[in-house]
């Protein structure tokens, strides 16, 4: 079944008669985000979730996503249209590993990732996203040791830029991100030498190459950003033509929104299965059933809630 005007309509009276509001991430497919309410980053769907009056909120993401929105309204009902959607980051750690680390470190700071289950998030202090981890680090206090997960190439560029050496790092990686190596991007800016790189703190081959541009002033095309600042950075650029090293999701909506530029992603192998796993017949199917539902533990969403409440705080 494609995405007929027929079935996006169908979608959008059912949204209509749940009073619901569907959220998506940068990386879901164009269907999906074409008749989203709200398509963001994970820190942007979190900030609108804790703001929605919506009766059901509808997140078209990955799993830990919905259980974000699942803590911050627990008196809404969350769905999800593909509960097997998950996130091989998020699945790098569990809530017994960090409270072993912790143990190991006690007095120390965690700051987890929102790329995590409610069952890190719970033993948590902040939560952060791409887009606000180096504001969340510079805020605790230095002397403060701090424990950082699980991704360790979004770890590693915060303790590079902050300087902060009593930080530990977690050593997981999101699968599609890790794949980037230095030489690939390269190569990638010998071929479109006028083009700004576009690169997510994900990527595995990020501090390397930040290691290698401090010995190379000339490449000053480089910006760091979470997808939402990709999408800022693409709008306010006087460049014209972009390379993007990111799940390539997001070259839908920078397209969309910037029809005069191009953008060339990094790699063609920049997809993320469990992100493509929601699709508008199940985004239909969701909304006409009422499925999937998003039930956390009462206990472990409050202790889930604060972490991720400084998170949408600190932007």
């Amino acid at each position: 079944m494609k995405a007929t005007d027929s079935l996006l309509d169908e979608i959008k009276r059912l949204k209509d008669k749940r009073q619901a509001i569907i959220i998506a991430h940068n990386y879901q497919i164009p269907a999906i985000q074409d008749i989203a309410d709200f398509v963001g980053d994970s820190l942007g769907m979190a900030q609108l979730a804790a703001k929605s009056d919506a009766k059901t909120i509808v997140v078209c993401g990955v799993h830990f996503m919905a259980e974000t929105a699942a803590i911050l309204c627990p008196d809404q009902r969350v769905l999800i249209p593909d509960l097997q959607a998950g996130c091989s980051l998020a699945a790098s750690i569990s809530g017994e590993q960090v409270a072993a680390w912790k143990e190991e470190h006690p007095g120390a700071i965690v700051v987890s990732y929102v790329n995590t289950t409610a069952a890190v998030k719970a033993q948590s202090d902040y939560c952060c996203t791409s887009g606000n981890a180096l504001k969340i680090v510079q805020s605790i206090p230095e002397d403060k040791e701090i424990l950082f997960l699980p991704d360790v190439f979004l770890g590693s560029w915060v303790k590079k830029v902050t300087g902060r050496q009593n930080m530990h790092i977690w050593m997981g990686e999101c699968h599609v991100h890790a794949a980037i190596r230095p030489e690939m991007v390269n190569e990638k800016l010998k071929e479109y030498p006028k083009a700004e790189l576009l690169i997510h703190p994900e990527c595995g081959c990020l501090t390397p190459f930040l290691d290698h541009l401090d010995k190379s002033p000339d490449l000053k095309q480089v910006k760091v950003a979470s997808t939402e600042g990709m999408i800022k950075q693409a709008h306010n650029s006087t460049a014209k033509q972009f390379v993007v090293a990111t799940e390539e999701g997001i070259l839908h909506r920078l397209k969309k929104e910037n029809p005069d530029k191009e953008f060339i992603p990094i790699t063609s192998e920049m997809t993320c299965e469990f992100m493509k796993m929601i699709t508008v017949e199940k985004l239909l199917e969701c909304l006409r059933d009422d499925v999937y539902p998003v039930v956390l533990d009462k206990e472990l969403a409050q202790l889930a809630r604060k972490p991720i409440e400084r998170m949408v705080s600190i932007y």
